[in-house]
């Protein structure tokens, strides 16, 4: 059977190419009037809010956000050592327990993904102060553990984990590997870990991304500054009692976004193969 060659139409080729164009423009537009305002001072950015040019402000906002009571390099450290501590917790535990639910099939395992289910509808506000208080119990404030931790038990992840699972992974690889006498978390660590790569790589985005401009549990738990993470010390530039630097305010907002930039640069790739691959399967 053969089939006529179909030219797409050049007028709406065109245009998807402005509509998308358009779409990203709005996309970046926001972020870059961030980073130029971190170099405005305060006086220019409260009369002209919106400004698409750089200033020569910025090594002043530097000395302004550097001559707080805090530190920004020790809270960009603190940030980055919990944020990394629960992107790793949450995607090798969250693909272990997905993994659980798809290769073994045990009696509880319907029951016991419904109750994961059931978790994602509670609001971390609503346990907030019976954390505290076994937190404190525990002796764990001012402490990053009950930041990590906790990120072990991801409700969300797991559920994406185990839908990627169920179409990537093939049980009669992980039977033969078992014949072949391969232990359990061998199995996992060699095999379901490489083909997991791109649910890793886009699960990992958003644990670190939700840990990096996580602001509730820190500011409850953390009172030392020097355990201060990013997110805490650009909230305390907010509430200056004399003064509001909008300047410094975006610049420390800047510094808090770069890294997620870095992140997803760095992981989109796999992504884009995921996404790719589920086409393809699909």
């Amino acid at each position: 059977m053969k089939y006529n060659n179909i030219r797409p139409n050049p007028i709406i080729t065109t245009i998807k190419y402005i509509v998308c164009i358009l779409l990203a423009i709005l996309s970046i537009l926001p972020f870059w009037i961030m980073f130029m305002n971190a170099t405005r001072s305060t006086q220019e950015i409260q009369q002209r809010a919106i400004s698409l040019l750089p200033s020569k402000y910025l090594l002043n906002n530097f000395k302004v956000l550097g001559g707080k009571s805090f530190n920004p390099a020790i809270g960009f450290i603190n940030s980055m050592i919990v944020s990394t501590g629960v992107t790793v917790c949450t995607v090798y535990f969250s693909l272990l327990t997905a993994y659980a639910l798809v290769a073994y099939d045990w009696r509880m395992r319907q029951p016991f993904f419904t109750f994961i289910m059931a978790v994602m509808l509670i609001p971390a506000q609503v346990s907030g102060i019976g954390f505290y208080q076994f937190m404190y119990k525990l002796g764990w404030t001012n402490s990053f553990l009950p930041l990590i931790l906790p990120s072990i038990a991801a409700p969300a992840a797991v559920f994406f984990m185990r839908q990627y699972l169920l179409g990537a992974l093939e049980l009669d690889i992980v039977d033969s590997a078992r014949i072949d006498g391969a232990g359990e978390f061998h199995i996992f660590n060699r095999i379901v870990l490489p083909i997991s790569k791109p649910a890793m790589a886009t699960q990992a985005i958003f644990a670190f991304v939700g840990s990096w401009n996580n602001l509730f549990m820190p500011m409850i738990l953390l009172t030392k500054q020097e355990k201060y993470t990013m997110p805490i010390m650009v909230s305390l530039l907010r509430g200056d009692i004399y003064k509001t630097e909008y300047g410094s305010v975006y610049l420390g907002l800047s510094l808090t976004v770069l890294p997620l930039f870095i992140i997803y640069f760095l992981l989109s790739k796999n992504i884009i193969e995921g996404v790719a691959l589920g086409s393809i399967k699909g």
